[in-house]
């Protein structure tokens, strides 16, 4: 794997990802995939259980190795200096990696030291204001609802000012109020600046707030348009022609 460092332009690619490979026990959970998305981009991808999404994710987030391919990413040296490259990273999932017996306020103090971040203070009420968590900064994790855990969630994800943010199935376990709000946060959180990568199963909820949309199948990458090329009537039948198709 190979992250190589190259000067920002305006439409330059921010992340490459070539021919990348993932096998397990002989068993491909990713066949080739071929990607590259440019500063501010906000790629959904889509796809069924065991397409292979959350390895994926995993590989970018330097958590698992690929068996082949590389990932380019503008900016950093993965192989030098993996530590700089998570330290822009801003991981999101259905695990909120939370400590409940801790207030909103504590947990995030906690992350923030791990990063080494200075001002902390004025970081975490900005991001509890954001979130709409403010008022609730001294109240425990353990008080919250499950909406308002991934809101924190979120919050603590952005405590380094990421770069670029991955979300993992983030809408898993909100009900329908909790995910529109989450929907919000997260074109809120969208600029030109962040680069965003999300997998989930929520059709609705995923292309609102895409500017890229990708179907993962048995380990390929099937489909890839941007957003504003798709209708988002006729996505449902394009998600399940290409999950119900016959891939070898």
């Amino acid at each position: 794997m190979s992250i190589q460092t190259k000067t920002e332009k305006n439409n330059t690619a921010f992340i490459t990802i070539e021919d990348l490979k993932r096998n397990y026990d002989g068993v491909e959970a990713l066949r080739g995939i071929n990607l590259t998305l440019n500063r501010g981009d906000f790629l959904t991808i889509f796809g069924p259980n065991g397409a292979g999404k959350t390895t994926l994710i995993r590989i970018i987030s330097t958590l698992l190795p690929p068996s082949s391919g590389d990932i380019k990413v503008s900016g950093y040296d993965m192989d030098n200096h993996p530590a700089e490259f998570r330290k822009t990273l801003g991981i999101i999932s259905h695990q909120t990696l939370l400590y409940h017996d801790m207030t909103a306020k504590e947990n995030l103090e906690f992350y923030a030291g791990l990063y080494g971040i200075r001002d902390t203070n004025k970081r975490i009420e900005d991001i509890l204001k954001l979130m709409g968590l403010y008022e609730r900064r001294d109240s425990r994790v353990s008080k919250f609802s499950r909406g308002m855990q991934q809101r924190l969630t979120i919050a603590r994800a952005l405590i380094n000012d990421p770069s670029l943010i991955l979300l993992d199935e983030p809408y898993n376990g909100l009900d329908q109020h909790a995910s529109a709000l989450l929907s919000d946060q997260l074109i809120k959180l969208h600029d030109r600046k962040r680069t965003i990568i999300m997998v989930t199963h929520n059709l609705i909820r995923g292309m609102e707030v895409a500017t890229k949309v990708g179907i993962l199948v048995k380990g390929r990458m099937l489909f890839l348009k941007d957003r504003d090329e798709i209708s988002g009537h006729g996505f449902d039948d394009i998600y399940f022609h290409y999950v119900s198709g016959d891939i070898q």
